[in-house]
């Protein structure tokens, strides 16, 4: 249910909805209760706050903005000296229907998530590696997260048997939850997980609900000081998409919050 209920306020909570929504109002608005005039007027301000949300949503600026205050709040506590039981890798970086579809790899913007892991465990930096997430529904195993991840490791040198694979969790509260359970049971205390510095505060808070100490190490850090000019105020599609994924980001840490998932 909590997974359901989880798309359903990323579409909720997205400019392009709400943009999509004002649009709609402002074409099918009607109330016989106004006047010709008045209803004219009502139409024209629901369009231009459909332009408006558009194009506020769509520049480097308010991206830019939305974006680094996700990645500030990350928090390194890696120890440099330290050689780990297990460094976690939280799932996100495949792009599994495309590779179900060609069968290649192939992977998304959360890719340096897998290659700093690689680097660390390349440089005895850890025993092993926990590969936490599941496949998306409806995708041969073969193409699933889990097996792309772990024949990347193995194809640029990881020994086969340093890898540990958690294929049940689809999302970050699931990721501590079963990694916990691994841990444990194989007598790992001493854990690096490594994820996305905008996911990083989100990640730390489930590790700590479920009572698992570990070290994070943020990394895929995107946000960068910009010197804006005009055309940092054109609309981009970027900036948008930019946007929207810092809004589900911190819809995700108030929600997990509340339902008691995150300290």
């Amino acid at each position: 249910m909590f997974f359901a209920l989880s798309k359903i306020l990323d579409l909720l909570l997205s400019p392009l909805t709400w943009a999509l929504v004002l649009g709609v109002l402002a074409v099918a608005w009607r109330r016989r209760t106004l006047g010709k005039r008045r209803l004219l007027a009502r139409k024209r301000a629901f369009a231009i706050a459909a332009v408006a949300v558009l194009w506020l949503f769509s520049i480097e600026p308010t991206a830019d903005f939305l974006w680094g205050g996700l990645e500030a709040d990350a928090k390194n506590t890696m120890d440099p000296r330290a050689t780990y039981d297990a460094v976690v890798l939280l799932g996100g970086v495949v792009e599994e229907r495309a590779v179900d579809e060609y069968g290649q790899p192939a992977f998304n913007d959360n890719s340096e998530r897998l290659t700093q892991v690689f680097e660390l465990l390349k440089a005895g930096r850890a025993r092993y590696v926990i590969l936490s997430g599941a496949s998306a529904p409806g995708i041969r195993p073969e193409a699933g997260e889990p097996a792309v991840e772990r024949a990347a490791l193995v194809r640029w040198g990881i020994e086969p048997e340093r890898i540990l694979v958690e294929d049940r969790s689809r999302n970050t509260r699931e990721n501590a939850v079963y990694t916990a359970e691994i841990a444990r049971a194989r007598g790992l205390g001493k854990l690096l997980v490594v994820t996305s510095a905008f996911h990083m505060t989100r990640a730390t808070g489930c590790f700590a609900k479920v009572g698992l100490a570990a070290d994070f190490y943020p990394v895929d850090y995107r946000g960068t000081a910009h010197t804006w000019h005009p055309m940092s105020f054109a609309p981009r599609a970027k900036s948008l998409d930019t946007s929207v994924g810092a809004l589900r980001e911190r819809s995700g840490r108030v929600i997990y919050r509340l339902r008691g998932y995150s300290e």
